[in-house]
This record gives C-alpha cells, structure tokens and sequence, in this order.
C-alpha cells in the first residue's frame, strides 16, 4: 500500500504479497530482525494514542523499569519477558505501561474504557458495538478484564506482527463466539460495527446494503467448500491470495 510514494508501516495485514509494508524489516534466515518503528508509525493505533496520551512527558523512574509497582492489583511480568515476548522495545514497554497505570491503576482495564475509548476517537458514529468486540479479542481468559501483558502482545502482533500472526489475530475478532469457525453472521456483524463506528457521515457516503454486499463478495471466496462457515486456514489462504481482499482488510489500519 503507497501513501504519497511512501510505504505504509504499522498496518494490521501487511500488502497483497504478504510482505509487511514496514521500512526496515528484514530477514534473514527465517529469523525476524526488528525493524525501526517512528513514533508517527505507532501513533495510528487508537489504543497506542490513548496509552501514550496518558503517559505524559515525565521520565521513566525505576520503579516503572521493572513494571512492578506496590499500588496495582495486577503485578504485571517482568520487563523482558513481555520484551521477549513482543517486537517492543523496553523504553517503548516502559512508556505503554506508565500510561497504563495511570488510566488503570488497578492494572486490569474492562470494556467500558474500551467504549470510551473508542467512542472519543470516533465521536462521529456509534463505536459501541465495534469495542465490544474488539475487548473480546484481547480478552483471551474471557474473565471480562484484559491484563498489561495481554494487551501489549495483543498490540504487538497487530502493529509488527507477520502477516500470519495478523490474520490469525483477524480471525479471532471475527470469529465471534470462538468456535473455530466464522458464519456469515458474525463476519456481518463485525463488518456493520465498523460501518457505524465510522459514522454515516463519511465521504464518500456508504450505503446501508454495503457491510452486507462486502460480506457476501468475502464469503464466496473464502467458504471454498462451501460448507457454510470458514476455517482459520480458509481464512488465511484466501486473504493471501487474493489482493482485493487483502486490500479491504486494510480497513482494520484505521480502527484499531
């Protein structure tokens, strides 16, 4: 995807050949080498401006470097292993946590922020419905609650994930009652969150039959057995291969 004869970096699925659009990514081996993220890059993610807003301009101070902090109810891991376990770097993990503890001292966040959350980055729809789901994505555990640990791999694999890694994670959120498979029904419903989040008073205008219309196009190429519903390798398989839909999947890059 080109922006003004730039690379887009930071997006969710990566072009059409499954190649991330990320300046600096490289590999060698099959081994991953971290690329050079810009702060710009970062700042696209809803969830990441949110965190970062709240994390102010002071230095990082020790206790923070180790992620432990006597007021929080969740003691989050240590700071290398989330290292280890995402493609952030510690200063990086040092600024999402210090936002995250302001907003969440009791180091859990629930759905009501993620609605607020939302519901303030796009005031000109309904973000509601689209939060709703997005929360149970990262809520693995399903207790209602997302930890810090959680929510930085979550973000990691969406903002510098592989393809795969982000296609799965795709898959998930749609995969609404996480049965393994994705119906027609749940694709519509993630679909028609996204339509009102975004609000009926975008340009070019969309129409009240689009989400349906999309859905419909992305069903037929993706049920290849036409069993009804579509498997996590259905899912990948098509969106790798297919360009257009590829290309529609970049929506995700403006809403998460």
């Amino acid at each position: 995807m080109q922006e003004d004869g730039k690379v887009v970096d930071g997006s969710l699925l990566g072009d059409a050949n499954g190649v991330d659009p990320v300046p600096g990514r490289q590999k060698a081996s099959g081994k991953w080498q971290r690329p050079r993220f810009t702060r710009k890059a970062l700042m696209r993610c809803c969830l990441v401006r949110w965190i970062i807003a709240s994390a102010g301009p002071k230095e990082q101070d020790s206790s923070d470097s180790d992620l432990e902090l006597s007021t929080v109810r969740h003691q989050p891991e240590g700071l290398e292993q989330l290292q280890a376990q995402t493609k952030f770097t510690k200063k990086e993990l040092q600024s999402l946590y210090r936002g995250f503890k302001n907003e969440c001292p009791s180091g859990l966040v629930d759905e009501e922020t993620f609605k607020t959350i939302y519901s303030q980055f796009f005031p000109q729809g309904d973000a509601t419905t689209y939060a709703h789901f997005l929360f149970n994505a990262f809520d693995l555990d399903r207790n209602g609650s997302i930890r810090f640990e959680d929510f930085v791999i979550g973000l990691s694999v969406l903002l510098r994930g592989s393809v795969t890694e982000k296609l799965n994670w795709a898959f998930n959120l749609y995969d609404i009652n996480k049965d393994g498979y994705i119906t027609k029904e749940e694709m519509l419903l993630i679909m028609k969150s996204i339509y009102d989040m975004m609000g009926r008073y975008t340009y070019p205008s969309v129409r009240d039959e689009a989400p349906s219309e999309h859905v419909e196009k992305f069903f037929q190429k993706m049920d290849r057995n036409r069993d009804g519903v579509v498997t996590i390798e259905e899912f990948i398989e098509t969106c790798q291969k297919d360009e257009n839909i590829m290309s529609s999947m970049q929506l995700f890059e403006n809403v998460i």
